[in-house]
């Protein structure tokens, strides 16, 4: 039987004032100098508000709504002299797990909605002025994705991995694109610095030849041979992890579900205390880590 999901939001956005919605914090004068206050006050004068705030109506407080989402939104609101805008309504007062429903926009996410905008008949500087960077910033995000492989594109679209780390794959061929893309998404490291070492373990062969000409800085042709051989080895090893992961699991479970029925029966506790201090010690460690991970989860 399917069990229907609640909506935690409200269908449709509202309309308030903005003296009707109370902000969880103070905005600082300092932080109105900070890049990312820049960016969204010119974003809203090029195009407008495009993720709504997040409000939750008070009860106790009938026509006010506490701001769950978009402090700076609202502040740059305020400074413009709007007096009310369109407000995205929670069900529930989550003001501390707010964000963990927010699913931020990834590089790969944002190279897709700058080559939309592009193909209904935005200009570059029009885009750029929106998000306030630089033209050419734009024109490197509208090439992103050039000389990457379908596949890598796929792993890694709604992975936070910085426009950086996606040109030093470039550098590869797409085998070993797929290759270094799934190290890192196992390894969760999505760095610069984690690809380059992905790279400089790189055999030659799955180099681009433009690549394979230039000289990895600091290493010698030996340390960079043990890195080839240590990175296929990680290859390996995690491909194997991935393919037992579920049986290993399983055994886990069945284990300690054995090893809590043992520890129930006092008579058995009592004989391996006796006997068998040192097992009965790691038994109860067992069962002690089962019971946090449960908690924790």
């Amino acid at each position: 039987m399917n069990k229907q999901v609640e909506q935690a939001f409200s269908p449709e956005v509202i309309k308030l004032q903005i003296d009707q919605i109370l902000p969880l914090r103070k905005i600082e004068p300092s932080l109105k100098k900070t890049k990312k206050y820049r960016q969204i006050s010119t974003s809203i004068a090029e195009v407008g508000v495009i993720e709504h705030i997040g409000v939750h109506a008070q009860p106790n407080m009938p026509g006010k709504f506490m701001l769950l989402d978009g402090h700076l939104r609202l502040e740059v609101l305020k400074d413009m002299g709007t007096k009310e805008l369109f407000c995205l309504v929670s069900k529930d007062d989550e003001a501390f797990t707010y964000n963990h429903k927010v699913n931020r926009l990834s590089p790969i996410q944002e190279h897709f909605m700058i080559l939309k905008a592009i193909e209904k008949g935005v200009s570059d500087g029009r885009i750029a002025k929106a998000l306030n960077v630089d033209v050419a910033k734009i024109r490197r995000q509208r090439n992103l994705l050039k000389y990457i492989d379908q596949e890598v594109v796929e792993l890694l679209k709604d992975k936070q991995i910085s426009p950086a780390a996606i040109r030093i794959l470039k550098k590869m061929k797409p085998l070993r694109q797929i290759e270094v893309t799934e190290l890192m998404i196992a390894a969760h490291n999505f760095t610069v610095p984690y690809a380059k070492a992905l790279l400089a373990a790189t055999p030659h062969d799955q180099l681009l030849e433009k690549e394979k000409e230039k000289k990895m800085d600091g290493l010698t042709p030996d340390e960079r041979a043990k890195m080839e051989i240590e990175s296929a080895a990680l290859a390996r090893d995690i491909k194997m992890v991935k393919d037992n992961y579920g049986k290993d699991t399983l055994n886990l479970v069945l284990a300690c579900g054995f090893i809590s029925r043992i520890l129930e029966n006092a008579r058995v506790v009592r004989y391996l205390s006796k006997i068998y201090p040192d097992i009965l010690s790691e038994f109860q460690k067992i069962i002690e880590a089962t019971s946090l991970a449960k908690q924790s989860g």
